[in-house]
């Protein structure tokens, strides 16, 4: 033991700060004899000049092919300026996730060579995402060749590849290096895909040789905001025929009667993006494609991406076109959001590069409004009838009425939750309330919409501000323009004149356990409950295989006869019951949604409880539920003697606000 380790930990202190070993000697200090921490792991190259572009071209070569065993197979060359110490970096943080979700546990087979021979490489013990190589002298470039092993189950993730179609992500098949912009870093893309399939995508086509594609030049931050759908049945369909800007619905399916659509359900499509310019203005895209899966296999999506965005709708999208009503605002979502999210963007969600973590502090905005606006715009285009609109408002403002979890946490702190849980599903949602910054901040910019028209006489909307803080496109430019909270204030009061600094701190940035149901009632609306559901809810409950007892006992039953939610502080709750205990009987009977429905309206007339009995893991028992407040399912009602401004809110626009 050297001399200095037998002095202990407050003796080095002594000697840090220039004092003799004497005088720490002297303090007869007890010795140190524990572990220490580990010394620090060299440090990744940070992208700090945002004007430095990586020397030369990476050339990425990916091959789907393998879609029966869902391996997609990449091989990259990467130019290297110098030897010595050089970091690879797959994509962690990504856009549209709002959280560290690149799939690295995916990533298999990893091969670095350089002229022929292999290279040791070593991953980074504290960043995982990170892979450390020497680079030899007289070395220009790295050959690296890898896996992307794809789910084949949904137990293991999102299934992205099936014998019919397949959702090329391209930050799951590239390594970049360390320490650029990503918009500085070129690469040259090409895919093999399988024989015969047609695909749409953001990247330019540079040429096609049977199924190998080659794509145009272009920068890991269009390369990665740029996917890619392919299918055996594919079918491309124009939305806007004769316009400067091409707008088309990309269709794959599992069969081939999936992708045929009537026209009136493409006319709805072509109206939804007219729809949209009329709010927000023309585009900040040279063309914009929907990728659209109609699929039982291929796991559900809605990202967005500049210019194209992902969509999974169900197999049973157009031909069960009644039944799905419930998917179609998929679409004006994920259109609204290549103004509100990729255009326009939080300034802290913004980062250099995907592995510089993302602050989603203003998701509230980001994602609430385009909740609004993508519900709005399906009522608008016709992809629903404002009747199913004013249904699925209904729904949101029920949920909040009893979100029990509004009395401890702000709506800010769910922006949060992407990173907290990465989306994984919650025991206690009403408790938890993770990401109620989606359909939560819907209801208060609801609410704003309604003041503005109040306070300018129905001269002015929120339509305002979406056009003055989204607009100003018709370029083609894809860099973001970043926003922060004084901005937004700044726009809406440049709309309105008002103190909407208090309004969203009152409702965003504070704890507000009451429901902001403000904007039915400055509508005209309220919200009420029945015994009998909407239709639309009918038609939600049939498409989900679910039967809801939310607002009466509080739970909901899926398939198999399992609580899938239960409500925090309700009458089930009380009762101890949880997810997934499977109801076997009521009053005795053998259980069916039907049933229980009797039980609970019998129950308002009569001093009996409600008697279920149920199955948790191995163990039964009888449950005992004292409820008599009979059925209730939400709905909105008219407000007598009052002007109806809710219904303006979901007509078709003729010209802008």
């Amino acid at each position: 033991m050297s001399k200095l380790m037998r002095l202990g930990a407050s003796a080095m202190v002594l000697l840090a700060l220039g004092l003799p070993a004497s005088l720490a000697q002297a303090q007869n200090l007890t010795p140190y004899y524990g572990p220490v921490a580990a010394p620090a792991t060299p440090p990744i190259p940070a992208p700090t000049d945002p004007a430095k572009a990586y020397p030369g071209e990476i050339a990425l070569a990916v091959d789907v092919t393998d879609v029966a065993r869902g391996i997609f197979r990449i091989r990259q060359t990467v130019p290297v300026a110098a030897p010595g110490p050089f970091t690879l970096l797959f994509p962690e943080w990504l856009p549209g996730n709002h959280g560290p979700r690149g799939p690295i546990d995916k990533l298999s087979g990893l091969v670095i060579q350089a002229g022929g021979k292999p290279l040791a490489w070593r991953r980074d013990p504290v960043n995982v995402f990170a892979f450390h190589v020497d680079v030899p002298a007289g070395v220009a470039s790295l050959d690296v060749r890898f896996e992307y092993l794809t789910p084949v189950q949904g137990a293991q993730g999102r299934i992205v590849a099936t014998p019919a179609m397949l959702n090329l992500q391209w930050n799951a098949t590239v390594l970049y290096p360390a320490g650029y912009y990503a918009d500085k870093i070129a690469i040259r893309p090409s895919v093999t895909l399988p024989a015969g399939w047609g695909y749409a995508g953001g990247l330019e086509e540079e040429s096609r040789a049977g199924d190998v594609v080659r794509f145009k030049r272009t920068e890991l931050e269009t390369l990665v905001d740029s996917p890619l759908f392919a299918g055996q049945y594919f079918k491309s369909i124009d939305l806007d025929p004769g316009a400067k800007v091409p707008v088309r619905l990309n269709l794959v399916g599992d069969r081939p009667e999936l992708i045929e659509a009537k026209p009136e359900q493409i006319e709805a499509h072509k109206r939804l993006v007219q729809q949209a310019y009329l709010l927000y203005g023309p585009g900040h895209f040279d063309r914009y494609d929907f990728l659209l899966a109609m699929s039982e296999r291929m796991g559900g999506i809605g990202l967005e991406h500049h210019r194209s965005s992902e969509n999974a709708a169900g197999a049973t999208y157009f031909t069960e076109w009644d039944k799905q009503a419930d998917a179609r605002d998929l679409l004006p979502h994920e259109m609204t959001h290549s103004w509100n999210g990729k255009y326009r963007r939080p300034a802290d969600l913004w980062t250099p590069n995907y592995d510089v973590p993302m602050r989603d502090s203003l998701l509230w905005l980001y994602e609430g409004q385009t909740q609004f606006w993508g519900e709005v715009l399906a009522a608008r285009s016709g992809l629903w009838t404002a009747q199913q609109a004013m249904d699925q408002l209904a729904l949101t403002a029920a949920t909040y009425e009893y979100r029990t979890g509004k009395q401890w946490r702000p709506l800010v702190d769910t922006t949060n939750q992407p990173i907290i849980s990465a989306r994984t599903p919650q025991p206690w949602r009403s408790w938890q309330r993770p990401e109620d910054y989606y359909a939560e901040s819907s209801l208060i910019w609801l609410e704003a919409d309604q003041l503005i028209r109040a306070r300018s006489g129905a001269k002015r909307s929120l339509d305002d501000f979406a056009r003055g803080f989204f607009g100003g496109g018709g370029t083609g430019s894809r860099t973001p323009v970043v926003y922060t909270y004084d901005d937004i204030v700044k726009t809406l009061n440049a709309v309105e004149p008002y103190d909407w600094d208090s309004f969203l701190k009152a409702r965003v940035l504070t704890i507000a356990p009451a429901a902001p149901l403000e904007g039915l009632k400055r509508g005209g609306w309220k919200l009420v409950y029945t015994n009998e559901p909407t239709e639309t809810a009918k038609a939600i409950e049939a498409a989900n295989k679910v039967s809801t007892f939310l607002y009466s006992l509080g739970f909901t039953v899926g398939e198999g006869a399992r609580l899938t939610e239960v409500l925090w502080d309700s009458p089930a709750f009380q009762q101890n019951l949880t997810i997934g205990a499977q109801i076997l009987a009521v009053n005795g009977l053998a259980y069916d949604g039907d049933k229980l429905k009797r039980a609970i309206s019998a129950a308002q007339n009569s001093d009996a409880p409600i008697t279920l009995l149920v199955k948790e893991e191995d163990r039964f028992r009888a449950v005992t539920i004292p409820y008599k407040g009979g059925l209730r399912y939400p709905r909105l009602e008219r407000i007598a003697g009052t002007p109806d401004t809710l219904s303006a809110l979901y007509t078709a626009r003729t010209r802008p606000r």
